[in-house]
């Protein structure tokens, strides 16, 4: 569930490889989770993969449910108990939802209902089980992506987080990236859309294994997602991995995958504010690149603000200014890629 808008209620699909051509299968994994500052709870996580054969591409269809019976958290992949409601126990502690109020402009003119408690609003849900929600579900994105971390250090595995909103250039970035770097780098993507293969499709002509994710009605990929692309791609030590999340610059900026940085990329076609508008995502990031600098004799694009913009938001972000399709500035790119593999 994603926290910020509820999505990802909905079929998520994740593509297999020749090695994960089988058929149903049902396996249980019990962890024990210890916090820092908490007694251990024993966490029950099952899920269920049905592997439906696509083309030359099987694909994993997962159905994820959450819900709670005590201190036991349930995931499941696969078909959920039926019916849901009689399994989802009614949550009688929890705080009655507040009156909310959103904050009125001082000319009068918006209204802004991302100022309480959790930074968001949601009909008939208060301020405080808001917050609730969102640290259960974040927490255990957490630790997925501290797995995620974890073996992606010990391979000595590079791995991006590419953000943006749809339509920056992400894949075009990507397939030039590739195709610098093609002989040098051993690379490998993971490819996030609500729908089709296209993206990973464009990638693969590049000669380099991909993997699609589609997330159905989620609005942004999760570390569950991404560990389970990973382990399908067999990556190699000392590899650069680029995950290239769904279109968005709302609700990715708050799950964490497991990458070492972010990179949001922003178009000139979109304004020069969009750092301001989406401050959490850029916050977030240690990277942003300008793309599509080629169009700027046929725009009102001002580089400079949109840079100042993007600082007043994350004084450290660091900027490229390139063009994908015509080459320039890709050096620059390809400078800080090699950084930060070094590093």
């Amino acid at each position: 569930m994603c926290t910020t808008c509820g999505c990802a209620s909905g079929e998520r699909t994740i593509e297999g490889d020749d090695n994960h051509q089988h058929d149903d299968h049902h396996h249980d994994h019990h962890h024990d989770h210890h916090e820092s500052d908490a007694p251990a709870q024993k966490i029950q996580h099952k899920h269920k993969h049905k592997y439906v054969a696509k083309g030359m591409q099987p694909v994993i269809v997962h159905h994820h449910y959450y819900y709670h019976q005590g201190d036991v958290h349930h995931h499941y992949h696969g078909k959920a108990p039926e019916p849901m409601a009689a399994t989802e126990p009614e949550d009688t502690d929890a705080p009655a939802a507040e009156p909310f109020t959103p904050q009125v402009h001082a000319d009068k003119l918006g209204l802004h209902y991302g100022q309480g408690e959790a930074g968001s609003h949601a009909p008939g849900m208060g301020q405080r089980r808001l917050l609730q929600i969102e640290q259960d579900v974040l927490s255990k994105n957490n630790h997925l992506a501290s797995h995620n971390r974890e073996h992606f250090v010990e391979q000595h595995i590079l791995a991006l987080n590419l953000v943006s909103s749809p339509g920056s250039g992400k894949t075009t970035l990507l397939t030039t990236t590739l195709q610098l770097l093609a002989g040098q780098v051993p690379c490998a993507v993971i490819e996030g859309d609500q729908q089709t293969t296209h993206d990973a499709e464009r990638i693969r002509a590049t000669g380099v294994p991909a993997i699609q994710v589609n997330t159905g009605k989620g609005c942004h990929l999760d570390a569950q997602m991404v560990h389970d692309a990973a382990h399908r791609l067999n990556l190699s030590n000392d590899s650069l991995l680029f995950i290239e999340n769904v279109g968005n610059l709302v609700c990715p900026a708050s799950f964490d995958l497991g990458e070492r940085h972010k990179v949001a990329v922003l178009s000139v076609t979109e304004g020069e504010d969009k750092p301001l508008k989406y401050p959490h995502m850029f916050a977030a990031s240690t990277l942003m690149i300008i793309n599509k600098i080629d169009l700027l004799p046929y725009l009102d694009f001002d580089i400079e603000q949109c840079i100042n913009y993007a600082r007043q938001v994350n004084p450290e972000i660091q900027v490229i200014a390139l063009s994908a399709s015509s080459g320039e500035g890709m050096e620059l790119w390809l400078e800080w890629l090699e950084a930060q593999r070094c590093a």
